[in-house]
């Protein structure tokens, strides 16, 4: 059975700290929970999700929070990758199962 993790990728339109008036920050929310600023790995949502997509991941939803119109904005764009497979556990030798070579002397 197919397997999916997902990612959550944030655009936030802000004031900015400094007196450059906006600023535009990139957060990427790992599948295992990890938040990780993203904005310097580009400057749009397009080059964010083109970027994702080279690492398997596809876009499945965009969302965007109409309370926060005027002064921010917030756009959400919903990804999923097939999940790589768990790696199978080594078998172990059983007692006595071991073959050995022979040599034969000649």
């Amino acid at each position: 059975m197919l397997k999916w993790e997902y990612a959550l990728l944030v655009r936030r339109r802000q004031a900015a700290s400094t007196d450059i008036g906006w600023e535009i920050v990139f957060i990427w929310y790992g599948p295992d929970g990890s938040m990780v600023d993203v904005t310097a790995y580009g400057d749009t949502a397009l080059a964010h999700l083109n970027r994702a997509g080279d690492q398997g991941w596809e876009l499945v939803a965009m969302s965007e929070d109409p309370s926060l119109a005027g002064s921010s904005e917030l756009h959400r764009y919903h990804l999923k990758r097939p999940k790589p497979p768990a790696p199978q556990p080594r078998q172990r030798m059983r007692p006595g199962s071991r073959t050995t070579r022979r040599t034969i002397a000649g």
